[in-house]
């Protein structure tokens, strides 16, 4: 039985050309790849043609949850379940609820920035097709990669491969799933 194929892995010695291979991969329409590199390179979200992550607007969602639940709480606590009046204050005061909802804050957006990077980047993932190229270790200390998967719709084996081989990819390799 044949192995399934997850996609081509490509081999890239310096950053100025991963870089570029990414925009050349990103320009000729493909939608399902990746750049694997053993540091960050600047640039590279915008030359993958990757959009800002929804992470942040999660993180502020979870913020804004945190804050309104700290403010609802003091508010039912001192309204409806203990409600006394000392010195002629209000049975509510937002003053007197900054504290816990402040905290609350903090907590819930934590949480919900846990929550969105888990969910956002599909984790856990114990496992990746691409942790079987024996060559893998050197993408963590001084090479760079860039694997298109078999699941892009533009994805063809032949002018994939020639794609990679056109933008400086060496060693070109299929994965197996």
């Amino acid at each position: 039985m044949a192995a399934q194929i997850y996609g081509l892995i490509a081999t890239f010695e310096t950053v100025p050309d991963v870089y570029h291979a990414a925009q050349k991969v990103r320009d000729a329409g493909y939608r399902n790849w990746d750049c694997i590199s053993p540091t960050p390179i600047h640039g590279m979200d915008g030359a993958m043609g990757l959009k800002r992550s929804i992470v942040p607007r999660i993180s502020l969602a979870g913020g804004i949850t945190g804050f309104c639940t700290g403010m609802l709480l003091i508010w039912y606590a001192d309204a409806f379940t203990y409600p006394l009046v000392v010195g002629g204050k209000p049975y509510f005061s937002p003053m007197f609820a900054f504290p816990v909802s402040y905290e609350l804050t903090i907590l819930f957006t934590a949480f919900a920035t846990i929550g969105g990077m888990f969910l956002v980047n599909r984790l856990p993932m114990h496992y990746h097709p691409v942790l079987k190229y024996d060559k893998i270790p050197r993408g963590m200390s001084d090479t760079f990669f860039i694997v298109i998967e078999t699941r892009d719709p533009r994805f063809n084996a032949a002018n994939t491969k020639a794609l990679l081989e056109q933008v400086g990819g060496k060693d070109i390799k299929e994965l197996e799933a």
